[in-house]
């Protein structure tokens, strides 16, 4: 099964991934593209999934990883990325941005 990857949006059209993506030097973010490559193929092996998100991990250098969450069958919501470093930060964070997203969706549908 493939899908389809998308980056969260806040309301005022930043997306906390790709400012995380944007701090990552030229090999990490190599690295980064490659798994969203195999997440789009469908491969999520290397997710964990916990707390309603999901945690990649890319066991290179200080140990990154991408936040993400499924949005129906088909759809891989990109809630952020860190490290291992801090990890602990990064989940609580990503957990936020995925209820305040599931709020917001839920509203927009209430209001249709």
């Amino acid at each position: 099964m493939s899908y389809q990857v998308k980056e969260l949006l806040l309301p005022d059209g930043k997306s906390p991934y790709a400012d995380w993506f944007a701090t990552l030097d030229a090999m990490a973010a190599a690295k980064v593209s490659v798994a969203g490559t195999r997440m789009e193929q469908g491969n999520l092996s290397n997710v964990e999934w916990f707390r309603g998100i999901g945690e990649y991990k890319i066991d290179w250098g200080p140990g990154y990883r991408i936040y993400l969450a499924k949005d129906g069958l088909k759809i891989i919501v990109l809630l952020g990325g860190g490290s291992k470093k801090r990890q602990q930060q990064d989940i609580d964070q990503a957990v936020a941005l995925w209820e305040d997203y599931k709020r917001r969706k839920s509203q927009l549908h209430k209001g249709a």
